[in-house]
């Protein structure tokens, strides 16, 4: 099941969501959730603002349209987003972990977000006296757009298989929502490893409109891997200096850590290999990596193409999460509303950043 990016920008969509987006200024969730309540009759619950825990912020009212799944049954397949969900992601999980998010207060009307890089110091002045004027050197602030994707996945119920989990009592069959989930969590992760960017609309002068990856970020360090790391006589005292040469890049750049280090499948039993040089204690390969000031971890990310390792500094001024809207389950109808299908969807994107000098905490051994 291959999930879809949606981009919106000018007011132009690329996607069917993005479309519905771009016809109607925004999309409704909670009208996209039609349940069948006790009476047979069709409602939605819409969220009126504040805090989302208190029962007395969420209205529900009759509509006159078609419902297909009840309120319990809109439930389960909720409960599946969440377990899910809670099985680790590589990237995207690092930078939730460290706090490395940024919500967006309006996400459905959010197409791109505004963003800055500052170019220029401020002195300070070293005076007796205190009342020595400072330099009153003036800020360059450079002006990007991020485009704000909506990623999601589509999936079906079928009538006679819901038909019969009521007969039976039986659990609603959740497959579809998990494959779907499954799907759109990992197309995210991608955005971070694998050579694919994306971009909606103009470009400006330095290709700032574009969701970039780890791989292909223009501003990222680039370090030359003289040799794999599995190749034969290549020793771990070799892959260690190539490990330093990353953090000399990240330096060179004023970024001091902390440093997560992200590397292919093929490397993971590598560096279970031990280590040692004369006069040294026994220690794998690993260990001695994580002894090096300023590393905190090393992950294996398994569609991180071979002999590509990653250097990132876990800062807000080089990698954040946007998030708009967490995994959803809304009901999707197409074809003249002649046929209902099921979306699960997100507005999270991974931004890579730099100065306005190029700066990056990303350092790419390749």
């Amino acid at each position: 099941m291959e999930a879809n990016v949606d981009l919106i920008s000018n007011g132009q969509g690329s996607g069917p969501v993005a479309n519905a987006i771009s016809m109607n200024g925004q999309l409704n969730l909670g009208a996209m959730r039609p349940f069948i309540a006790e009476d047979g009759k069709a409602y939605i619950t819409t969220y009126k603002g504040g805090d989302p825990k208190l029962e007395a912020n969420w209205n529900t009212q009759a509509v006159n349209a078609n419902a297909l799944l009840r309120r319990d049954e809109w439930k389960q397949l909720d409960d599946v987003l969440v377990d899910v969900g809670r099985q680790r992601l590589g990237g995207i999980q690092d930078l939730v972990d460290k706090g490395l998010i940024f919500n967006l207060g309006n996400a459905m009307g959010t197409t791109v977000l505004e963003w800055h890089d500052v170019n220029g110091e401020m002195e300070a002045v070293v005076s007796m006296d205190g009342v020595t004027r400072g330099k009153n050197e003036k800020m360059t602030f450079q002006h990007n757009y991020l485009p704000i994707p909506i990623i999601h996945a589509d999936y079906e119920i079928n009538a006679r298989t819901l038909a019969t989990s009521r007969n039976m009592g039986n659990p609603l069959d959740t497959i579809g929502a998990e494959r779907a989930t499954r799907s759109v969590l990992q197309k995210l992760e991608n955005m971070l490893f694998t050579d694919t960017s994306y971009s909606f609309g103009e470009k400006d002068a330095r290709n700032r409109n574009t969701i970039y990856s780890y791989l292909n970020f223009p501003d990222r360090n680039q370090v030359s891997l003289t040799a794999a790391w599995n190749e034969s006589g290549k020793t771990p005292a070799q892959i260690l200096a190539d490990v330093v040469a990353m953090k000399n890049a990240a330096i060179a750049d004023f970024k001091f850590g902390p440093y997560q280090i992200y590397i292919p499948t093929l490397y993971d039993t590598l560096l279970d290999e031990d280590y040692s040089i004369a006069g040294s204690s026994m220690m794998t390969l690993r260990e001695r990596i994580l002894k090096i000031a300023g590393i905190t971890s090393i992950k294996v990310v398994d569609t991180l193409p071979a002999d590509n390792v990653l250097m990132v500094q876990m800062t807000s001024d080089c990698v954040r999460l946007i998030r708009g809207m967490g995994l959803q389950n809304v009901e999707w109808e197409v074809e003249g509303k002649m046929i209902t299908k099921y979306k699960v969807m997100t507005i999270q994107v991974p931004q890579l950043r730099s100065d306005a000098n190029g700066k990056s905490g990303v350092v790419h051994l390749a």
